[in-house]
């Protein structure tokens, strides 16, 4: 059975470090073309590398805005304004841009890059400070989910931020589900597990901030998202959309994931 959504889907495409701008271009303007004549109610993101945020936003500014039209977000930031921080990117330097969605905390940036909770929860002030939407990536490693420690995990990567923002009373934030051993290997949760974790985040939202922020929350899955999982993934109550990678480089794919999150949000 359809379920009514009072959340507005979300597809988010992170494209990591993909597509020279010339071809981050071409993707939007063929992905425009391909969802001129769909009529549904999704929000959609696109996460290219540094170098073609430029590119992007020129691109989109000079477009007529449409029922369905991308926003273009940073994949990372730093914390300060300013500074001796050789290879970062500031807020400032990403609003002058237009951007206002940043995702943080992505397990490649725990991973590869040694982000910490502490890192993670600074680059979150910053957004706050800058009135900038944050996607705050959690989840845990296959280890740690053997052990059943998952709801443990994702709760102190969260628990510092919640508390931050019910300080700040800033509720303009998403949450996505990123179980690490999901992630590029093709293997994705189940949409009953993925709905599971999400459901405990939701209710962590609810007991830390409020119940009111809780159901307005969107809350996303990612981790292996194709055009074969996604319906299952975001008939799911508690998932709200899906923070995407591989398939997002595909543009027919792409567009069947916004268009299955159109149909049944």
């Amino acid at each position: 059975m359809e379920k009514a959504r009072e959340r507005i889907p979300v597809v988010a495409a992170n494209w990591k470090m993909n597509k020279t701008c010339a071809e981050t271009v071409n993707f939007l303007s063929q992905f425009l073309y391909m969802v001129e004549d769909v009529n549904a109610q999704v929000e959609v993101l696109v996460f290219p590398p540094f170098t073609a945020l430029r590119s992007a936003t020129t691109f989109l500014q000079a477009e007529k805005p449409r029922k369905i039209f991308p926003e273009i977000g940073a994949q990372n930031m730093h914390w300060e304004d300013s500074g001796a921080f050789t290879g970062e990117i500031s807020p400032l330097m990403l609003k002058e841009l237009g951007i206002h969605h940043v995702i943080i905390g992505h397990s490649e940036r725990r991973n590869l890059f040694k982000e910490d909770e502490n890192s993670i929860l600074k680059k979150v002030e910053a957004a706050i400070r800058h009135q900038m939407t944050p996607i705050i990536c959690v989840g845990e490693k296959f280890q740690e989910r053997e052990e059943g420690l998952t709801e443990e995990v994702v709760k102190n990567q969260l628990l510092s931020i919640l508390q931050l923002f019910k300080k700040t009373e800033f509720t303009d934030f998403m949450i996505a589900y990123e179980p690490v051993w999901a992630i590029g290997t093709g293997v994705a949760a189940s949409p009953e597990d993925a709905s599971d974790v999400c459901r405990y985040i939701r209710a962590l939202i609810g007991s830390i901030i409020s119940p009111d922020v809780a159901a307005k929350v969107r809350i996303l899955y990612g981790g292996s998202v194709d055009v074969k999982n996604f319906r299952d993934f975001i008939l799911e109550p508690d998932i709200d959309g899906g923070l995407v990678g591989t398939s997002s480089l595909d543009l027919k794919k792409f567009v069947e994931l916004v268009k299955i999150a159109g149909n049944y949000g």
